[in-house]
């Protein structure tokens, strides 16, 4: 009915309504961009094995988008022919570019939460055959995480696990780091009318600064992690020594939970457990879910400061050959054009769009070097002599 915002179904009594509607379309859309995306990974993927997992996650997503599109059908609502959004093509890109492997973690963290979505709808559900969409889509979607933590060595239930997106991400974010920062800095130091040459040296001092602090958090973040899974490995280690009937008694449940009958499950861990070093490793793999890792901390922590010292260099590079108020114009769009850029990549892993993701961090790049310079022009009129606040005055 026109002006209600409501679809009536043409074959059943449900209504739905405006708000619904956007989710499901929502869901279709992401249904649409995987099946692109795994097409298009499965065309760069030079391994055949995987290169044929990536051709059977597609075909499924593929049945996905019609699962939607037949539940708007339902409702009276004809869909267009799907179109890949721009995040899924920028995803296909890097992934011909670098190869798909750079994406599995990516792919891991989103089929994660598609599972977390769907088992939310088929909870709240406006409609039954909603509901029902939902929660064979999700027992599917947990099925192509499993699919890809298999090969990404990192198993477990990655639905239950936040991800954190791999190398792009970290790339992405510490170049996002240094660059906001420095500009914020940069901004400043202008703003307190210095020379030129204080303008670089502040900009290089804090390019190395953000680096430094950044690869270090990075490395000491990875660290920790490795050391929280060796404290857990060990905990594991003691509980097979001390408890092994406990632990059997485990391991057969998670094995009847993979859907294996519960005499065999039983079998099967009893088997394992006569190796305690067999046994710990499938603990760790079954329940810890701790996978063979891909990096290192000081890989971490270098991946992360060299994009930190990347992006600080943004805005002091104009500096380095101009001067006065072209080398400050230079500074000033070449640096919000990067923020908006990055902005856009940050898109990957947030899921909002390229071009909202893109405005907003524009909009906080604006905020910082208005801050900073308002912050640099007054500590230089409040703080500094008055025969250097007159100097700053007159330039």
């Amino acid at each position: 009915m026109p002006g209600t915002g409501r679809v009536e179904s043409t074959d059943r009594a449900e209504r739905v309504d405006a708000g619904a509607l956007k989710s499901w379309r929502h869901q279709w859309q992401d249904e649409a961009d995987a099946s692109f995306l795994y097409g298009k990974l499965a065309e760069c993927e030079p391994d055949a094995k995987h290169r044929e997992l990536y051709l059977a996650l597609a075909a499924v997503e593929r049945e996905h988008v019609e699962v939607w599109r037949k539940l708007f059908e339902d409702h009276g609502v004809e869909l267009p022919a799907p179109v890949p959004s721009r995040r899924a093509r920028l995803l296909a890109w890097l992934g011909r570019r670098f190869g798909p492997g750079v994406l599995l973690s990516l792919l891991l963290r989103e089929e994660g939460q598609e599972v977390r979505r769907y088992l939310s709808l088929s909870r709240e559900g406006t409609t039954a055959g909603s509901r029902e969409a939902a929660l064979r889509l999700a027992r599917e979607s947990a099925e192509h995480a499993e699919t890809l933590s298999r090969m990404a060595s990192s198993p477990g239930e990655p639905w239950h696990r936040a991800g954190s997106g791999g190398f792009i991400r970290n790339v992405v974010y510490g170049f996002n780091d240094g660059l906001t920062a420095n500009f914020g800095l940069v901004a400043g130091v202008i703003g307190a009318a210095v020379e030129p040459h204080v303008i670089v040296i502040s900009g290089l001092a804090g390019a190395v600064a953000d680096a430094l602090s950044m690869g270090s958090s990075g490395y000491l973040a990875a660290k920790s992690e490795q050391e929280v899974y060796a404290h857990e490995i060990a905990m594991e280690r003691d509980e097979i020594r001390l408890m092994p009937d406990l632990e059997r008694d485990e391991l057969a449940l998670i094995y009847e939970a993979k859907g294996i009958e519960r005499g065999r499950a039983r079998q099967i861990a009893t088997e394992i457990m006569r190796s305690p070093e067999e046994a710990l490793g499938e603990k760790v793999r079954e329940e810890l879910g701790i996978g063979v890792p891909h990096t290192t901390p000081l890989r971490e922590g270098w991946i992360t400061g060299l994009a930190t010292a990347v992006g600080a260099l943004i805005p002091v590079a104009p500096f380095l050959v101009m001067q006065g108020a072209p080398a400050m114009w230079t500074s000033f769009a070449v640096s919000m054009a990067f923020h908006f850029a990055v902005g856009a990549a940050r898109s990957l892993f947030t899921g909002r769009g390229i071009f909202r993701s893109g405005f907003d961090m524009f909009a906080v790049g604006l905020g910082v070097a208005g801050v900073g310079y308002l912050v640099g022009d007054l500590l230089v009129r409040w703080l500094a002599p008055p025969t250097v606040a007159s100097l700053g005055a007159v330039r």
